[in-house]
C-alpha cells in the first residue's frame, strides 16, 4: 500500500508559480505515494491582490491537477473544519506549502490543532521563509505560521540558512525548484514569424524580462542600463513581458526619459499558458535584475527552454548559474554590471554551447529526486 500525503497549497484554478511548483510536485510524487491536495477555496481577499486575478484563464492547462478546495486562508471556522478532515485523513505526512506571511494565522492554526496526531509528520516546503518586502509584522507572522512544523524541505540554500532561525534544531531537508518545460514550444520554423510579428529580424539581440514587476524585480535597473547596451549592441532590443504590479507610468517614463522607446517593447499582462514559449523562444537571454531574491521560477522556466540568463547575486540566484556555461551572475543595483554582464554573453555567445550546458544543469536538478527525499522524510518520521 503507498504511503498518503495530504499537501496544503494553491493548485489549478489558481495561477501562478507557487501553482505552477505544486503540480510539478503532484506530478513527481503521484507514481510513489498516495497523494491528496487540500487546495483554496479563497487564497488572497480580492482586496489584498495586486493583479487582475488570482485565476488561470488560459486555454492550455499545465496546472490542473486533482484536488479539493477546502482551505479559507482567512476564516478561523474553517481552519477547525480543516483540521478534523486532516485528523481523519491518517497520512504518513501533512505537507503545507509555504511562500508568504500573510498565511501565518491560517497555517499557524491548522499545524497547531493537528500537532498531536500528527507529531513529527508535519512538513513545511519554503519555497521562501520571509516576504521580499517584509516588515516586523510579516517576521511574526512567519514566525507564528511555522512554529508547529516538524521538519522543513528548503529550496536553495539561501532559504535553508534562513529558515535556521525557526527551526529550533528541527530537521531541515533540501530540494529546489524543478526545470518549467510544461510549455508547448514553437516550431522553430515559426521563430523567425513571431519575431516579425514583434518588429524583431533575426539580428536582434533580444534581452527578455519577464514575470510580474515589483520594486524588487529590478526592472528600473535594467531598463536604466539599456541606452549603454545600445551604443556598444544597436540591434539590441528589451522585451518586457508581465502584469505591473506597481505603477507601470514609473517605468514607462523612464523608457520615455531615456530616449529607448523605439528599441523597447513592454507587454502588460499576465501570459496565458499558450503564448508562454513564444516570448522565451524568441529572446536570446534572459536577465533577472533582481534587488532581492530566494530562487526564481522564471529561471527555470528559461533552462526550460534553454535559454541562457544574466542573474544579479542576492539570496540564492547564484546557486542555480553556472557561470558562462548556463549564464552570468552580476553584482545587483547596478546597470552597469548588467551591462558588463550583456557583454561577456555576446563574447562567447558564438562559441559557447549555451542550451548542452543547461540540459546538462536539468538533468542534475535536485527536483528529479524528490520521491526519493519524501521516502526519507516519511522514514525519519517514524
Amino acid at each position: 500500500m503507498k504511503k498518503k500525503i495530504v499537501i496544503i497549497g494553491p493548485a489549478y484554478p489558481y495561477r501562478g508559480g507557487n501553482a505552477l511548483f505544486l503540480t510539478h510536485t503532484y506530478e513527481s510524487l503521484k507514481n510513489h505515494f498516495d497523494i491528496k491536495i487540500y487546495n483554496y477555496k479563497l487564497l488572497y481577499p480580492s482586496i489584498l491582490f495586486p493583479g487582475t486575478t488570482q485565476f488561470d484563464e488560459s486555454k492550455e492547462q499545465v496546472f490542473k491537477i486533482p484536488n479539493e478546495r477546502i482551505v479559507n486562508s482567512i476564516n478561523p471556522f474553517n481552519w477547525l473544519k480543516v483540521a478534523k478532515r486532516l485528523k481523519k485523513e491518517n497520512a504518513d505526512l501533512i505537507v503545507f506549502d509555504w511562500w508568504h506571511p500573510f498565511f501565518g494565522l491560517c497555517h499557524g492554526a491548522i499545524s497547531f490543532l493537528i500537532r498531536k496526531k500528527y507529531r513529527d509528520k508535519i512538513l513545511f516546503i519554503t519555497e521562501n521563509v520571509v516576504s521580499h518586502e517584509a516588515n516586523p509584522i510579516d517576521k511574526f507572522l512567519t514566525k507564528l505560521g511555522l512554529r508547529f512544523a516538524s521538519k522543513f524541505l528548503a529550496l536553495s540554500g539561501i532559504v535553508e540558512k534562513e529558515v535556521q532561525q525557526f527551526s529550533k534544531g528541527k530537521k531541515v531537508y533540501r530540494s529546489e525548484l524543478p526545470v518549467y518545460d510544461c510549455y508547448n514550444p514553437v516550431p522553430r520554423e515559426n521563430i523567425q514569424k513571431l519575431r516579425e510579428d514583434l518588429g524583431y529580424d533575426m539580428d536582434s539581440v533580444v534581452l527578455l524580462f519577464f514575470g510580474y514587476v515589483r520594486k524588487y524585480k529590478g526592472l528600473d535597473i535594467l531598463i536604466e542600463s539599456f541606452p549603454k547596451i545600445l551604443s556598444q549592441i544597436p540591434n539590441a532590443k528589451l522585451l518586457i513581458v508581465g502584469e505591473f504590479y506597481d505603477d507601470p507610468k514609473e517605468y514607462l517614463n523612464l523608457i520615455k526619459k531615456l530616449k529607448i522607446e523605439n528599441h523597447v517593447k513592454v507587454v502588460n499582462q499576465f501570459v496565458p499558458n499558450e503564448e508562454v514559449a513564444k516570448y522565451y523562444q524568441v529572446s536570446d537571454l534572459v536577465i533577472l535584475p533582481y534587488r532581492s531574491a530566494t530562487q526564481s521560477g522564471i529561471l527555470n522556466v528559461a533552462y526550460g527552454f534553454y535559454k541562457p540568463v544574466i542573474v544579479t547575486d542576492v539570496g540564492g540566484l547564484a546557486e542555480f548559474v553556472d557561470e558562462g556555461n548556463t549564464g552570468f551572475v552580476v553584482n545587483p543595483n547596478s546597470p552597469d554590471e548588467i551591462v558588463k554582464g550583456v557583454q561577456r554573453f555576446l563574447a562567447i555567445r558564438d562559441t559557447v554551447d549555451f542550451a548542452s550546458h543547461i540540459e546538462v544543469r536539468n538533468r542534475k536538478n535536485s527536483f528529479n529526486n524528490l520521491p526519493e527525499v519524501f521516502e526519507e522524510i516519511i522514514d525519519d518520521s517514524k
